[in-house]
């Protein structure tokens, strides 16, 4: 008898199988809902087929709907498997190259055979009924091992030229995979190189709960020099009322676009000459000054000095501090132009000396910050000294990845810096923690905090990484935010190269997450840029400095506003907060008195006092986002009162003029100064 396979089960129990045996044989023999639930299995804490039978001992977890984040992304996969097979079904000769799974969905890179035009969206609807068919046909998903040398003869036999181009680069020493969609080699089935995992078979997949979004060009391995391919889009999920929902979603967001609602509403303006950085029209910079104040405040009342620093630094600073090695391709540099006088035109024109310095604009505040603190003799006595500054930052962001708001080349920081001891660290994070979480909870959003762990290529001791990400998980504990409250997460490898770093991840109306501030823990940096303190023993010791930021930056925290309240900011942060609107021209002196008593209240107001019908001063309003609306008409007059309309309300209200603003005051005080 062979020597059985000992399998260790989440509860604590051990079932011994024989050689052969797979994790869906383990799923049976527990009971039948089981084994149709489970979709995969997690061997030893890696992910594999469930039809996969055991290599040996092993701790075995299965895998099922409720696991959503392994579910969506096997299912992912599957439908980018079933995508490829049915647009080479309805298209023969199409190649194919790669199809992963997305955030979202699931994409797959062909290119259309020679006797047609490419893929375009009008050919989405077949392709999508022939994955419903091969989904349908419940074909066994199976996995076979095959030699490089056997894969590249099937895929230049087949015509394959990119997977025959991949194949031959495959190493021999590491186990290739193919999948079969039917039985190996039978009629109808089809072959794609992949290494998995995969579900037991086609018709797990809900045939309801996919659909294709679009098509878009791409190039073979992301190189403009190689062939062009189609790159088919779709969306997948588990079932029918997640696309529903996804679909749903979709839509909302395209509502709440805040490139949309920017024009809209007049707020600011992007144009080529200025490309990747803002227009900020007179409403869309009250946004900007309101939050910059409200940031101010927080900022003062936490113990922070604000400083301002220069915009162009020599670059021997950037390649001191380690930023022109791992950041240089993002830097905006320039040659230091010496003036030059041409003798027969008598003009200025300014050329480039062979020895000239270069100067660099910066693409972030924190070598600027370590400056300002060197100047001086600090003691241990002035930590922790907290620098603050409303930076404006240069990136070279690629032209493709620019974005409206949220991704620009100009932007302003919340950026800030503390210099502290060691035995600061963990306090200071903690209120950090208590700050950011005062912030996010003003502007309603729910967050999850994330920790990101040291990457491969990094600066820095194993000994100083070790330390600086424990201190994060300390003061994450000490602030009460380590639980699944907050949605706590170590993310390994994801740090930056000079430190570990604590994120926050805020959910927005409709439910997506946007990655905004962020705290680290950094040894590097003033090492590398000789910062020190004079120690209570009288010698010079290393500050640990903490780089750190709540909105991000204020371009990409404005649009994400946008898009969370759908353009209907809160009445402090609403360029214009109030509207007075007459129903006839004969009471436009009472809207002038209302008016004049809501501008002495400090509040944004206006009279809208054209002859146009009230309805359509309504509908104007509202489609500018106003919160208040105070519609005045004779009754009105004589009785000295308003008719409040309030945005996104039905129904109206009549209020003495001063209970109005009494009211309208109240919404439009920011939170952080209402008692």
């Amino acid at each position: 008898m062979s020597e059985m396979f000992k399998i260790s089960l989440p509860d604590g129990s051990v079932r011994e199988v024989e050689p052969g045996t797979t994790p869906g044989d383990v799923a049976a023999a527990i009971g039948p809902g089981l084994a149709k639930a489970a979709m995969a299995a997690r061997i030893d804490g890696e992910v594999r087929d469930i039809m996969r039978p055991f290599d040996g001992d092993a701790e075995l977890e299965l895998i099922t709907s409720r696991d959503e984040a392994d579910a969506l992304e096997l299912v992912r996969h599957d439908y980018a498997h079933v995508l490829a097979e049915a647009v080479q079904a309805l298209y023969p000769g199409t190649q194919i190259t790669f199809g992963p799974a997305t955030d979202d969905g699931f994409y797959y890179d062909v290119m259309a055979p020679a006797s047609r035009e490419p893929f375009s969206s009008e050919d989405l609807p077949a392709i999508e009924e022939k994955m419903r068919e091969i989904i349908k046909a419940d074909k066994p998903l199976v996995r076979e091992v095959w030699s490089r040398a056997d894969l590249i003869a099937k895929w230049e036999a087949d015509g394959e030229a990119f997977k025959a181009e991949w194949a031959q680069e495959l190493p021999e020493n590491e186990e290739l995979t193919v999948y079969w969609s039917g039985e190996p080699g039978s009629d109808g089935a089809w072959l794609d190189m992949c290494r998995g995992p995969h579900l037991a078979s086609t018709g797990k997949l809900d045939p309801q709960a996919f659909k294709l979004m679009r098509v878009a060009g791409a190039y073979w391995r992301g190189d403009q020099r190689n062939a062009q391919l189609t790159r088919i889009y779709g969306t997948g999920w588990l079932n029918k009322k997640q696309l529903k929902q996804h679909l749903h979603n979709l839509e909302e967001a395209a509502k709440r676009d805040h490139r949309k609602l920017g024009r809209e509403m007049d707020l600011f303006h992007l144009q080529e000459e200025a490309h990747g950085s803002v227009f900020w029209h007179p409403k869309g910079y009250m946004i900007w000054r309101g939050l910059e104040a409200y940031m101010r405040r927080k900022m003062d009342g936490g113990g922070y000095r604000e400083i301002k620093t220069p915009q162009m630094m020599d670059v021997r600073q950037w390649e001191q501090s380690g930023h022109w090695g791992k950041y240089a391709e993002n830097m905006f540099a320039v040659p230091d132009m010496v003036p030059d006088v041409d003798a027969d035109e008598g003009a200025a024109s300014p050329t480039v000396a062979d020895d000239a310095d270069w100067m660099a604009i910066k693409p972030m505040n924190c070598p600027a910050h370590v400056l300002v603190f060197k100047q001086g003799i600090t003691s241990y006595r002035d930590l922790p000294i907290r620098l603050g500054e409303m930076g404006c930052c240069h990136r070279n962001e690629p032209h493709g990845a620019l974005h409206g708001l949220m991704r620009v080349r100009q932007f302003t920081q919340d950026d800030a810096h503390i210099f502290c001891t060691e035995d600061q660290v963990v306090e200071e994070v903690r209120k950090f923690c208590a700050l950011a979480d005062s912030v996010y909870r003003d502007f309603g959003f729910t967050y999850h905090v994330k920790l990101a762990l040291r990457p491969e290529k990094r600066f820095g001791s194993e000994e100083d990484w070790d330390k600086a990400e424990q201190e994060l998980r300390d003061a994450v504990a000490e602030a009460g935010m380590d639980n699944d409250d907050y949605g706590w997460e170590e993310l390994p490898g994801e740090g930056a190269f000079y430190a570990p770093k604590l994120e926050w991840h805020l959910t927005d109306a409709i439910g997506r997450t946007w990655q905004v501030g962020t705290i680290q823990g950094d040894r590097v940096l003033p090492e590398r840029l000789d910062a020190t303190y004079v120690g209570e023993d009288g010698g010079r010791h290393r500050p640990v400095m903490l780089h750190r930021a709540i909105f991000g930056s204020y371009e990409r925290f404005i649009g994400i506003l946008i898009e969370h309240y759908a353009g209907r900011l809160p009445a402090w942060l609403s360029p214009m907060q109030a509207v007075v609107a007459p129903i006839v021209s004969d009471i436009d002196g009472y809207a002038g008195e209302v008016l004049a008593k809501l501008q002495a209240a400090g509040l944004r107001a206006e009279a809208d006092l054209r002859n146009e019908k009230i309805n359509y001063k309504v509908r104007e309003h509202s489609l500018a986002k106003v919160p208040y609306m105070l519609v005045v008409g004779k009754r009105e007059a004589e009785e000295g009162t308003v008719a409040l309309r309030t945005l996104g309300e039905k129904e109206q209200q009549v209020l003495s003029v001063e209970d109005a603003l009494a009211l309208i005051t109240k919404a439009a005080t920011p939170p952080d100064l209402l008692a």
